[in-house]
C-alpha cells in the first residue's frame, strides 16, 4: 500500500502534469506509463548484462553502443532542454522501433505511443520524481500502479474503467485460482482482475515459481486479457508487469466479433463486461448469436464464456440485474442455457451503491462452470447489503461489511444446506428456478419476515393524547408569563 513519503512523492509528480496543463487523468497515467516502460527496459537491460558477467556470457544490449544517452539512467541527468530533445527525438522512435524485437516484452505496448508532455520543465520535474521513487522490488511497483490507477476512480467519467479491487478481490477468492489455469477477462480494463488473480498465485502458491515449467506458464501463457481501448491496453500490460507478469497477453480485440476465435482456450474466466451495450448483428460473432439472438452485450458476453472456456472451466462475472431476471426471449435464453447445459453454482446480490459514484445500477456475480452436460441441482443465493463502504457518492469505509462471510461460506456451502429463506444466504432447487422461467433474482426466492406490531387501545391513546394536550398547554401559558415580565 502507498503510504506517507512514498505518496506524497507520487501525489507531486501528479501535480507536476495537472499544473502543467495535462489534466485528463488517462493521460496522465499514460505518460507515466510510457517512462516507466522506458526506466523498466533499461533497468531490464542492467539486470541481464550483471547476469550474463556472472555467467561468463556475452551481453547483447538492446542499446546502442554509441547512443548510451537513450537509456533512462543516463538521460536523467541532462540538462531539462537535452533531456526533452533525447527524450522526444530519439528515445520514443527508439522504443517505438522494438515492436519486432522479442526480447521486449515492453516494445509491443509502446508502437503507438505519442509523447505529449508540453515541456523540457515537465518532463524534468517528473523524470526527477519517478527517479526518486524507491521501486526496487515488484510490490513496491505494484503498489504505484494501483495508486495511480485510484486515480481514475477519483476523477468522474474515467471511472468506469476500474472495478472497485475490493470486490475484484473478493471474486479471485471465491474463484481460487490454481496455478495450472488459463486466465482470461475478455473485457480486461486495466486488468485489475488478472492482476488480482497473480497476487493470489504469490501467496497461497509460492511454490509455484519453484517449478521451472509452472513458472514459465505464469509469466507467459497463464494471463490473457483484451480490450477495444489502447490505452487501458498500455495500463492493462503495464499492471501486469509491474506486478511481476513478464509477459501478459493483452491484446487489443473485440471479443464479441468474428475476429475473436478462442474456443475452448481457458480454464478460468473473471471479469466485469460492458452493460448496457447494444451491438448490431452484423457485428457479433454468429456462434454467440446462435445462444441467445441479442444486441445486449451483457447477454452476449456471458454465450461467449461458454464458449472460450474448455469444459470444466468457471467463470465468475458481474451483471445487470436485468440480466437475472429480464423477461424477454434472449434473456430466458442465456439463463436457460447455463442452468441446463452447464453447472450454475452461486448468484451473488450487490447493493446498488457499489458503483457510486460512476453508476447506481444494481448488479450481481454471477457463478458458474461449463460442462455441457448440465449438473446445476441447486443453487446458492447471497444478498448483500454492505462491502465495506457506503453506499452513497462519497463511499466512505464504514465497519459493516458482507464479504468476509460471502468467502466464508462460499467456500463452505455443504453449511449452508439448512439455511432459511429468511437468512441472508440459502439454496434453491433447480426445479423451483425452472418453474419460474429461470427468473435468478433473490427477491423471488427470499422470505421477508414481517414483524407484527402490537399498538395500545384506541381510548388508551386518546387518553394520552389528552394529558400530552394539558402539558402543553401548560408550558405555553408559563411561556406567555415570562415574556409579560
Amino acid at each position: 500500500m502507498v503510504t506517507g513519503d512514498f505518496k506524497n512523492k507520487v501525489d507531486r509528480i501528479w501535480e507536476v502534469f495537472w499544473t502543467g496543463g495535462v489534466t485528463n487523468p488517462l493521460s496522465v497515467i499514460e505518460q507515466i506509463t510510457y517512462l516507466l516502460f522506458i526506466k523498466g527496459l533499461d533497468e531490464a537491460d542492467q539486470k541481464r548484462e550483471k547476469e550474463s558477467l556472472v555467467l561468463g556470457l556475452k551481453h547483447d544490449s538492446i542499446f546502442p553502443q554509441d547512443k548510451p544517452h537513450l537509456r533512462w539512467s543516463v538521460f536523467k541527468d541532462l540538462a531539462a532542454e537535452k533531456m526533452y530533445k533525447v527524450v522526444a527525438d530519439e528515445v520514443f522512435p527508439f522504443i517505438k522501433g522494438l515492436h519486432g524485437d522479442k526480447e521486449s516484452a515492453y516494445a509491443k505496448y509502446m508502437s503507438d505511443a505519442i509523447f505529449i508532455i508540453p515541456t523540457p520543465q515537465m518532463l524534468e520535474k517528473v523524470v526527477t520524481g519517478l527517479s526518486a521513487l524507491p521501486m526496487d522490488d515488484r510490490d513496491s511497483k505494484g503498489d504505484l500502479y494501483e495508486y495511480l490507477l485510484s486515480k481514475l476512480s477519483q476523477s468522474g467519467t474515467n471511472g468506469q474503467f476500474r472495478t472497485p479491487r475490493h470486490i475484484i478481490k473478493m471474486i479471485v477468492e471465491l474463484m481460487k485460482p490454481t496455478p495450472e489455469d488459463i486466465i482470461a477477462d475478455p473485457a480486461a480494463g486495466t486488468a485489475g482482475f488478472l492482476v488480482c488473480a497473480g497476487e493470489y498465485l504469490r501467496d497461497r502458491h509460492l511454490d509455484l515459481f519453484m517449478d521451472k515449467e509452472l513458472r514459465d506458464h505464469f509469466n507467459n501463457n497463464m494471463f490473457h486479457g483484451f480490450d477495444m481501448d489502447r490505452t487501458m491496453l498500455r495500463i492493462g500490460a503495464m499492471n501486469m508487469m509491474l506486478h511481476g507478469v513478464d509477459n501478459p497477453n493483452i491484446a487489443y480485440r473485440d471479443s464479441l466479433s468474428e475476429q475473436n476465435t478462442d474456443t475452448s482456450k481457458y480454464t478460468l474466466v473473471m471479469t466485469n463486461p460492458p452493460f448496457k451495450g447494444s451491438l448490431d448483428y452484423e457485428a457479433v460473432s454468429a456462434d454467440l448469436l446462435r445462444v441467445t439472438r441479442t444486441k445486449k452485450t451483457e447477454l452476449l458476453f456471458l454465450s461467449l464464456f461458454l464458449r472460450i472456456l474448455k469444459t470444466g472451466g468457471r467463470c465468475a462475472s458481474i451483471v445487470p440485474d436485468g440480466v437475472l431476471f429480464g423477461s424477454s426471449k434472449a434473456h430466458r435464453a442465456i439463463r436457460k442455457e447455463i442452468i441446463e447445459n452447464h453447472k450454475l453454482e452461486a448468484v451473488i446480490s450487490m447493493p446498488s451503491g457499489v458503483f457510486k459514484p460512476y453508476a447506481g445500477v444494481s448488479t450481481a456475480i454471477i457463478i458458474f462452470t461449463k460442462t455441457g452436460a448440465g449438473g446445476t441441482d441447486k443453487v446458492w443465493f447471497y444478498d448483500m447489503k454492505a462491502d465495506g463502504f457506503s453506499l452513497d457518492d462519497k463511499r466512505n469505509p464504514i465497519e459493516d461489511n458482507d464479504i468476509p462471510d460471502i468467502i466464508n461460506r462460499f467456500n463452505n456451502l455443504d453449511a449452508e444446506q439448512d439455511r432459511q429463506r429468511t437468512e441472508q444466504s440459502f439454496f434453491v432447487p433447480k426445479n423451483e428456478i425452472v418453474a419460474n422461467e429461470y427468473d435468478l433474482s433473490i427477491n423471488k426466492y427470499k422470505v421477508i419476515e414481517q414483524e407484527e406490531i402490537e399498538y395500545a387501545p384506541p381510548k388508551e391513546i386518546i387518553d394520552l393524547l389528552i394529558v400530552l394536550e394539558e402539558e402543553i398547554k401548560v408550558g405555553l401559558l408559563e411561556l406567555g408569563e415570562m415574556i409579560n415580565e
